[in-house]
């Protein structure tokens, strides 16, 4: 059996705590080592034999660690995952990877030059509510796809604390960095790259200065036309999931209980992890051969971003490809820096 795989983590913010050390502490392929803590030391509650880095310089210095997990503010993820590389680990970084294609192409290139993995860590493909929506959609039972909308519904008129997304200078600012991801890569991994599309990008709150409203129009062979759209002003979340085709309907809302789960200190091998409770069924609806509307309650899928943490394991102990691959960031990146 091969060696757990020792692991390190370059922040414990929200980020951290909740999508990344719960994950590697649950998981046997995994070994989580320690987690760079500049200021307060607060992992040792939770995670007793870890080490508290004191910098990133000292996490990857440390030579027992084979994978370094990249979750610093996003205009420092190409910087961080760049000298992870050539520090010789496995690097999985969060989303977005970098604020352009072309940073993207320098980032697996540089993976290509030390010989190791470059993974970007994308877990809404495995949010229930898109697990479920792509599963009908997979089924057939909608006939030809007409139109698909995905969207992502907040209320949060005061300027966010972290400064890195609000300030209009600093790279992959604002929300169509910070959700944008989220919704490309979910269309992407439905459909792949986009014959064309059309992006739109509005500024609403007081005082702001990075985009906190966004609306891609993206064109697919066989007149499938797809919405993506994010904003920090939406008083009532609509639902997250539509698909239309031309024998059925689905709509699904952002249900999946994951994150919240994880907040709260649940860790992902709790038997309820990742169960939406009743009442948060997509509808799906159907027009038979005699033009009779059938309406069906769908159950969601078991949201599980555990799967992520496996790919990664088998991607640096066999070499598999990673699920999300290059040309899935390359094709996101196209619609992000548009």
């Amino acid at each position: 059996m091969a060696a757990t795989i020792v692991t390190g983590l370059m922040a414990y913010g929200m980020s951290g705590r909740i999508f990344h050390a719960p994950f590697i502490h649950t998981n046997p392929n995994f070994t989580l080592k320690g987690i760079v803590e500049r200021n307060q030391k607060k992992a040792s509650a939770i995670y007793p034999d870890i080490i508290s880095y004191n910098s990133v310089d000292e996490l990857l210095n440390d030579a027992e660690v084979e994978l370094i997990i990249v979750n610093t503010p996003s205009n420092l993820h190409l910087e961080h995952a760049i000298k992870a590389l050539r520090a010789g680990k496995h690097v999985l970084v969060e989303k977005p990877a970098a604020a352009t294609a072309a940073q993207v192409k320098e980032l697996f290139d540089v993976g290509r030059e030390t010989g190791k993995h470059i993974m970007i860590y994308q877990n809404r493909r495995y949010d229930s509510g898109f697990l479920s929506t792509k599963a009908v959609i997979e089924s057939g039972r909608l006939g030809t796809l007409q139109e698909v909308i995905f969207r992502m519904d907040r209320y949060k008129a005061q300027l966010g604390v972290k400064a890195f997304k609000e300030t209009k200078d600093t790279p992959a600012n604002g929300l169509v960095y910070d959700l944008g991801p989220h919704l490309i890569d979910n269309v992407i991994a439905l459909f792949g790259r986009p014959l064309s599309f059309h992006k739109t990008t509005g500024i609403y709150r007081e005082g702001s200065e990075v985009p906190d409203y966004f609306h891609f129009h993206l064109t697919y062979p066989n007149q499938l036309n797809v919405y993506l759209t994010g904003g920090l002003l939406m008083a009532e979340e609509q639902p997250g999931f539509v698909v239309n085709g031309t024998v059925g309907s689905f709509i699904k809302a952002r249900t999946d209980v994951q994150e919240a789960q994880l907040d709260k200190g649940m860790m992902p091998n709790d038997e309820a992890y990742g169960l939406e409770p009743e009442g948060s069924e997509g509808k799906l609806v159907t027009i038979g051969v005699d033009n009779k509307k059938t309406t069906e309650a769908i159950a969601s899928d078991k949201g599980d971003y555990m799967q992520i943490f496996d790919a990664v394991y088998h991607t640096v102990r066999n070499n598999a490809l990673f699920p999300i691959t290059e040309e899935h960031i390359a094709w996101q990146l196209e619609l992000l820096e548009a």
